[in-house]
């Protein structure tokens, strides 16, 4: 059995909120984030949340943070190190 993708309810909430903004959501999205268990696959969290919020408007903003949270998980980047660091 998986675990719950939103054991707190925010993203559950976030959809019932009307007006919610696209920055809003990115705030609520940061918070679930932060609150994964660790070791925990957000991928499959994320799909899983867009499956059960699959009867939402397609232009929700909540959607479209959540697609590009799909997005960014799939394309993991190094940021920093010694190669990004100034050279002398």
């Amino acid at each position: 059995m998986t675990a719950e993708p939103d054991p707190k309810g925010l993203i559950r909430e976030a959809y019932r909120i009307e007006g919610i903004t696209e920055a809003e959501c990115r705030s609520i999205f940061f918070d679930w984030a932060l609150a994964l268990p660790e070791g925990a696959a957000p991928r499959a969290a994320i799909e899983a949340l867009l499956a059960r919020h699959a009867d939402a408007p397609e232009d929700h903003p909540m959607t479209r943070v959540l697609r590009e949270g799909l997005a960014e998980s799939a394309t993991p980047r190094r940021r920093g190190g010694a190669r990004r660091r100034a050279r002398d």
